[in-house]
């Protein structure tokens, strides 16, 4: 396994060893490939990321990522973005699963749901104009990509409670209907127990209601936009892990971003990223990963957390800690 490693800029500098120390705790034989983009490469070299840095990438089996800090500059490529369509990445997965002893803002745990959001298309399309007086983004939804993300979703919703709801705006987005359909259809021959629900009145009800539901399928800018808001049911950003898969590559990357204000004060909460190292293991198969569950569990416990979550432990503190159990208990 060939695995790319990339911190990117403020916290992913802290997050990412604290998580390669937790991958390594496993003893499984990776090629270690360490890249530098983002920001702080930007501003030294002009450059965020070159085309012989997506061509290591695409040399390489997975992506484990940190974080980027935006660069203040219009002509500017996202880096994810970029990454995410050249290695075809449609599939962005985000768990929202509480975890032991913390609440978020509804006060319960009694909730476990994925959602899942395609990642290629939609508002993220990257066909736009910028003007004086009129700027413009091109919303794409296609039969294809609609199709391998319903297929996606399905398979989840098959391991799990065979449960599927569709979220959408096609009252008002025209285009929605085309993923609507297609997602119905899908669902239907996979025999899986689905409804839909304007994006809207989802919004209101993942807060209100958070254990209705199971997987969720939706298109891009809506599932960016729910997936954050729902970190505050499991209580912080910085305790949600995200997945980029597609068909042969994976890419994983914690929700939260660079932070720029706490960022070099070993204080950033690093279990977002532990989780992606569990994500990044359920991807190959390993069925050891669950052992990193039990870990950050028995961290909690013994209340070695960081500062956010009102501990007092550093960043790789806790990575030690999470790894050490691994060791003992693998």
């Amino acid at each position: 396994m060939k695995l790319a490693v990339i911190e990117g800029d403020g916290i992913g500098r802290e997050v990412i060893p604290a998580a390669v120390k937790v991958l390594d705790a496993f003893g499984l034989e990776f090629e270690i490939v360490p890249l530098e983009l983002g920001y702080t490469r930007w501003e030294r070299t002009g450059t965020a990321m070159s085309s012989e840095d997506l061509d290591t990438i695409k040399g390489c089996d997975a992506v484990l990522f940190g974080a980027v800090t935006t660069v203040p500059d219009p002509s500017y490529k996202s880096v994810l973005l970029t990454i995410r369509k050249e290695l075809d990445l449609y599939a962005n997965i985000r768990p929202v699963k509480p975890l032991p002893g913390i609440t978020g803002v509804a006060g319960r745990n009694d909730f476990d749901f994925i959602i899942v959001r395609e990642n290629t298309e939609g508002l993220y399309s990257g066909i736009e104009e910028i003007g004086p007086e009129l700027s413009w983004t091109k919303r794409i939804i296609t039969r294809k990509g609609s199709e391998r993300i319903a297929e996606y979703a399905c398979k989840l919703a098959k391991e799990r409670k065979n449960r599927l709801t569709i979220v959408h705006k096609s009252n008002v987005l025209k285009s929605d209907k085309l993923f609507l359909d297609v997602c119905r259809k899908t669902a239907a021959a996979y025999g899986i127990e689905y409804g839909d629900m304007l994006v809207d009145s989802m919004a209101y009800s993942l807060i209100m209601h958070p254990e209705r539901y199971d997987v969720v399928v939706t298109t891009n800018l809506f599932g960016d936009i729910l997936s954050d808001m729902c970190a505050a049911l499991v209580g912080s950003l910085g305790l949600v892990p995200s997945a980029n898969i597609g068909d042969r590559y994976a890419f994983f990357e914690p929700v939260h971003g660079s932070a720029p204000d706490i960022a070099g004060k070993g204080i950033a909460n690093p279990l977002a990223a532990i989780l992606c190292v569990k994500m990044l293991l359920e991807w190959m198969g390993e069925s050891r990963s669950r052992i990193i569950d039990e870990a950050i569990a028995h961290v909690l416990q013994k209340k070695i957390i960081t500062p956010d979550l009102g501990g007092t432990a550093s960043t790789i503190e806790v990575g030690n800690a999470v790894a050490e159990y691994i060791v003992k208990n693998v």
